[in-house]
């Protein structure tokens, strides 16, 4: 076996960790505004209607996610310089930022004119998310083979996302008003955002550096397609427990503002709770490394959703009135929902590896193209159900809700993400491609790229 094809022990150094997280750190400005805000920037700024709403986010969401493995392809077929995903990074940013403005951007238009516009900005602000997201996402097993280095390069990366949900929780509602309110409020802060987020990618481009593969050539679309099959039912189990936990997670975000605002009865604490589960969602990031390096990734991962899924029980019976209650046990599940977050991101690039051995192809992009087409399916499925619920339960805009209006609010904040969740953890119960199984595919993998190198 060659020296340069063993698998590497050395960790990446921290300015290349931190330096990749802080692209997560910016994507996630945009990712969760549109996940915290949106719906509700539809149906009480922009004046359309939950139904309608729905139909926007189920639309664009589908044509978000069926760009995904085009975009995959586009970008494991790339060869620059610079590598294969980092040109992306850096020359995305600002279509990206361009395109959150115009998203949440309510222009003097018709009923019908602003359902038009409201279409074509979010199709193309999730396209350019997409030119992004890809190619970031990718860049974990291009950064490194080493197990445990993904799983630091995934913990420093959901760390600083968490950073940047941290920012969007804490700073948009204030950052709204301070510039004026309304739409415009809305407009401006984006256009903060978009100008932090590409400084940030800009850092990544700069701090990180792709490895060299044992084979450079550029493979062909049959290629791809052969290398997706083989990553076989560790890969496909994998994306299932992605698009479960990516819709409980679309579904909650989107109605916490209105369980605050109808459900509870105090507005001014919506900024207050999402800061309070950000920071303890970071600091369960902090630990899961030293969970998953003494249990593995797998039971990291179930542990996590178990304990994440008994909060959201406790709180569908918590009284809204207990503000106290609901603060603690919400903390605590987002600590615990760490788990499955991390370990999930962490357990992908293995699986590139696993496809990689069993096809001989190197299809990084095409395989985190097809988990985030299952993921913006789920976003799809999840923001256009959380609207439906709204629409079908009574909700009205700004004024007192029905019962059955509040029990929709609430069954969408703790009981249905609870069931998604079961869901996708009773799926990684039969993934296979376990830490020890993970050595052995390593292991096997660095031979077949010194084969490949000798002949």
């Amino acid at each position: 076996m060659r020296a340069d094809v063993i698998p590497s022990t050395t960790g990446l150094p921290v300015t290349t960790r931190a330096g990749y997280g802080v692209g997560d750190f910016a994507v996630n400005l945009f990712f969760q505004s549109a996940l915290l805000f949106l719906l509700f920037f539809y149906t009480d700024v922009a004046g359309i209607s939950a139904a309608t709403a729905a139909s926007i986010f189920l639309v664009a969401r589908i044509v978000d996610a069926v760009t995904d493995p085009v975009m995959g392809v586009i970008a494991d077929r790339t060869r620059t310089r610079w590598g294969r995903f980092r040109p992306y990074v850096i020359a995305g940013g600002p279509f990206l930022a361009l395109m959150a403005v115009a998203t949440f951007t309510a222009p003097d238009l018709s009923p019908q004119g602003k359902v038009i516009y409201a279409y074509a900005t979010y199709i193309l602000f999730g396209i350019a998310y997409t030119v992004v997201s890809i190619p970031y996402s990718s860049l974990t097993s291009a950064l490194t083979e080493e197990a445990h280095e993904r799983t630091v390069l995934s913990t420093y990366r959901m760390a600083f996302a968490m950073l940047g949900g941290l920012l969007v929780a804490a700073m948009t509602t204030p950052l709204v008003a301070q510039f004026g309110g309304g739409a415009a409020g809305f407009q401006m802060t984006m256009a903060v955002y978009g100008v932090i987020a590409c400084v940030l990618l800009a850092m990544t481009f700069f701090t990180t550096k792709e490895r060299k593969f044992a084979h450079e050539d550029v493979p062909g679309l049959s290629q791809i397609v052969r290398a997706l099959k083989a990553g076989g039912w560790p890969l496909a189990l994998l994306i299932f427990a992605f698009w479960m936990g990516m819709m409980a997670f679309t579904v909650r975000s989107a109605a916490i503002i209105y369980y605050f605002i109808y459900n509870v009865g105090r507005e001014d604490l919506v900024p207050v709770f999402m800061v309070s589960v950000a920071v303890f969602n970071f600091i369960g990031i902090i630990i899961v490394p030293f969970f998953a390096k003494r249990l593995g990734k797998r039971a990291t991962y179930l542990l996590g959703a178990f304990l994440g899924c008994l909060s959201g029980v406790a709180l569908y019976l918590t009284p809204t009135d207990q503000i106290a209650v609901i603060f603690v046990i919400s903390c605590i599940g987002a600590i615990m929902f760490a788990g499955p977050t991390v370990m999930a991101w962490s357990m992908l690039p293995d699986a590139v590896d696993y496809a990689e051995l069993r096809s001989g192809v190197r299809a990084d992009g095409a395989i985190y193209a097809a988990t985030s087409f299952f993921q913006k399916m789920a976003m799809a499925v999840g923001g256009a159900g959380a609207a439906l619920v709204l629409s079908f339960t009574g909700y009205v805009p700004n004024a007192a809700q029905s019962a059955d209006a509040l029990g929709g609010i609430l069954f969408m904040v703790a009981l249905g993400p609870v069931v998604l969740f079961v869901l996708g953890a009773i799926a990684m119960l039969f993934y296979s491609l376990t830490d020890d199984k993970f050595s052995e595919v390593s292991l096997a993998l660095a031979e077949q790229r010194a084969a490949r190198l000798d002949v």
